[in-house]
């Protein structure tokens, strides 16, 4: 896979897992369905442990195209706050759209 190729299936994976615990009533959408919803807590639970996992994913990519580039603390702030902003929309969808219905 190309570095462009990876790159894209990196942000990919971020959209999507960003708004995986918003979309759905399991953990991590393959564990058990809590009744009758989640609680937010628990959903932002699963917020950090996908944002891990889509890290890692970018970890192993990187690794397999060179050398892995030191990071500091700034770069995990920056992309924790990245992997929030992606998860507005599931957010809104779940909190405020529902909601007026």
């Amino acid at each position: 896979m190309s570095q462009s190729g990876s790159i894209w299936l990196v942000i990919l994976a971020a959209c999507l897992a960003a708004n995986l615990p918003f979309a759905n009533q399991r953990v991590l959408a393959v564990g058990p369905a809590l009744a009758p919803r989640k609680k937010l807590l628990i959903r932002l639970l699963e917020l950090v442990v996908l944002y891990l996992l889509v890290g890692g994913l970018a970890l192993l990519l990187e690794k397999r195209a060179g050398q892995i580039a030191p990071q500091g603390w700034e770069f995990y702030a920056i992309t924790g706050a990245l992997f929030i902003t992606l998860a507005f929309p599931g957010f809104v969808y779940r909190y405020l759209v529902r909601r007026r219905r």
